[in-house]
Formats: C-alpha cells, sequence, structure tokens
C-alpha cells in the first residue's frame, strides 16, 4: 500500500523531518531557549505518533489481504468472512484519518477563543448570538471541554452583543475554524406582536488559544488599557472596583475587552490571550487570502462571508452554504449537534487542497 505524497500521510516526508528534528535535539544548546526547545520536541512527538497510527494501519491492511488470499486457496469461508468485517473497521479507521488530514495547521490541535457578535437588527439579533452561544457551550460540553466566558455584553431587552469564551481541549481550534463567519437565522420572531418572519445574523471569530511559548511579538507601547467597572445583566449591581479591562492595539486598532474575572489582573490576561490570537489570527488571514488569489479565489472575510442557514420557519432546515451539507432538525443543532457540518468543511477543504483523490 502505498503512502500518500503531498498530504497530511507523506510518510516519507514525515519520517524526514523527525530525522531532522532528532538531530537538533542533540544539539544542547538548543535548551538555551527552552519554550523553542518544548515547541520542537512537542512537532517531534506528534510527527512520530502520526507515522505510527498510519503505518501501523498500512500494516494491519496488509496483514487482511495476505489473510485473505490464505482463506480464499483454502475455500476457508469462515476466515473470509471474519477478514471482511475487519475491512470495514479499517475504512471507518482510514475515513477518520482523512478526516484529520483538513487538521495540520500549527494550532488545530489546541484550544480555541471563540467570540460572537450580533448583527444590525437589534433585539432580534441579540437573541440570536445569545442562541449560538449555547449552541456552542452545548457542543463543548458534549465534548467533555473545558469553557471559561471571559466576556459578555447583554442585550438591552434580551440576548447578548457579543460574548467571548475560551474553550480548552484537544482538537478544539481544528474543529472550531469550520464555524468561522456569518450565520443566518430566519423564524417567527417572538419578539414581533404580528408574528413576522425575521432574518438575524451574527458573526462568529474563533482564535487559536496560543501556548505562552509562542511568540507574538508585541510592542507594550502599541497596547493602550483603560479599565473600568464590571456590571452584571443589565448594567446592575456595579463592582465597586475597576476591574474590567479594555486593551486597545494602536498598530491595528484592535480593541479586546475582558470583565467576567474577579481581579484587574485576570481581565488583564484574559485580554492580553485575545489580543495575541487576535494579531496572529490576523497574520493566518493574510497569508490566505494571498494563497487564494494566487489560487484565482475570491475570498472576504467578517460580515461578507456568510456561511450557514437556520431556517425555523416556514420550513426546518440548517444548511452550510460551502459544502452542501444539511440537517432538517434544527433544534438538534442548536442542542450542539455539529459534529457532521464539521466533518463536512474539514472533508471539503483537504479536496479543494488535493490531498484526497
Amino acid at each position: 500500500m502505498s503512502t500518500r505524497s503531498g498530504g497530511g500521510f507523506d510518510v516519507a516526508g514525515m519520517q524526514a523531518q523527525i530525522a531532522q528534528l532528532e538531530t537538533r535535539a542533540l544539539d544542547a544548546s538548543i535548551w538555551n531557549d527552552p519554550a523553542s526547545a518544548q515547541a520542537m520536541m512537542r512537532q517531534l512527538a506528534d510527527l512520530k505518533e502520526q507515522v505510527e497510527l498510519w503505518n501501523g494501519l498500512t500494516q494491519r491492511i496488509q496483514d487482511s489481504l495476505e489473510l485473505l488470499e490464505l482463506a480464499e486457496a483454502e475455500d476457508d469461508a469462515d476466515t473470509a468472512r471474519a477478514v471482511a468485517a475487519d475491512a470495514d473497521a479499517l475504512l471507518a479507521e482510514v475515513d477518520r484519518m482523512e478526516f484529520q488530514l483538513a487538521l495540520s495547521g500549527p494550532h488545530d490541535r489546541g484550544g480555541a477563543i471563540l467570540s460572537i457578535h450580533a448583527g444590525a437588527g437589534g433585539t432580534e439579533a441579540q437573541d440570536w448570538a445569545e442562541m449560538l452561544l449555547r449552541m456552542y457551550l452545548r457542543w463543548a460540553e458534549d465534548h467533555r471541554y473545558k469553557t471559561a466566558l471571559t466576556d459578555r455584553t447583554d442585550g438591552e431587552e434580551a440576548g447578548l452583543k457579543s460574548a467571548t469564551v475560551e474553550i480548552e481541549g484537544e482538537w478544539v481550534y481544528g474543529y472550531l475554524g469550520s464555524e468561522r463567519g456569518v450565520h443566518r437565522l430566519v423564524r417567527i420572531s417572538p419578539f414581533d406582536s404580528s408574528a413576522r418572519r425575521h432574518t438575524s445574523f451574527a458573526l462568529v471569530e474563533v482564535l487559536p488559544l496560543l501556548d505562552d511559548d509562542i511568540d507574538v511579538e508585541i510592542n507594550p507601547e502599541d497596547v493602550q488599557m483603560d479599565v473600568f467597572r464590571a456590571g452584571s445583566a443589565g448594567g446592575q449591581h456595579m463592582q465597586k472596583n475597576s476591574t474590567a479591562v479594555r486593551l486597545t492595539h494602536l498598530p491595528s486598532g484592535l480593541v479586546v475587552i475582558c470583565q467576567n474575572e474577579r481581579s484587574q489582573t485576570q481581565n488583564r490576561q484574559s485580554a492580553m490571550r485575545v489580543l495575541r490570537g487576535k494579531l496572529y489570527d490576523m497574520e493566518l488571514q493574510k497569508r490566505e487570502e494571498q494563497k487564494a488569489r494566487l489560487k484565482g479565489k475570491h475570498v472576504e472575510m467578517g460580515w461578507g462571508n456568510q456561511i450557514r442557514s437556520y431556517v425555523l420557519q416556514p420550513y426546518q432546515m440548517v444548511k452550510d452554504l460551502r459544502t452542501e451539507y444539511e440537517v432538517g432538525n434544527p433544534q438538534s443543532v442548536l442542542d450542539g449537534n455539529l459534529d457532521g457540518f464539521m466533518e463536512a468543511w474539514m472533508k471539503a477543504r483537504v479536496g479543494e487542497d488535493g490531498d484526497v483523490a
């Protein structure tokens, strides 16, 4: 069985990388920069794990083929049926590994910072943003990921204007990459006395939750910090001390607010994590846009990039506009059942990059 080349299962290429990293690891001077050395060792361990998994699967397939040939030669129907059953398990394993071909980014295996912003439309859009926050928290809960709400700005009547949550766990950033963009809701409004149908929009942002050893250069002089008093829902029960933090990155104009922690120091640390993620993501977006232009594709980020429609009336359906994947049970999706959409998006990405025939 041949290995894949040019894609996530380029075993020969991975083995060459492993050899290079192992040679570098023998040089004691790399530990002069412990953070860089640790990152290199993690990369080495990940590469070894991937090669081991693929080689193990390849060996199982070869063993099954040999056993099948022997069973056919001896007219052993029972063994042939057993090999056929094992083949189904092998195919499922291949599908799973193909699914992870798209998870080849440097931070796909780590956590993520997810932000939701209500679009224009007042209460309607703010309620929709609240529904999306619940959906992602349920998805994270179902996968036993750890979540922490670091910022939330409530709407005037219902819902929320914006919210930011940190989600920690394996492959979180890789999975949530499918959710970046504009989400559209069509329903009979519970806030409209005339029971008219409304369309609402919300923007979902997904940033990598970077380890401290990831180098994102931020000049302290470029960051303006403002503090203010944090309040609970509706702005009531204002804290006596100014613990909420607003960071403004002057060169880029990025603004990050964190007010859900108990101390100003904790809020500043959380805000800096988000700012580092945003600056890193900006650089990734520039590279993706440049790559898309070279390929002749049009890429529009932010509010122009509508990815999914959730229709509750006059019919019921959730459809991803990039992959055409759809589900006829919106409530299940809103309860956090998102894996089908994520898998379809990842497989489509692999196909676009030419990694899977």
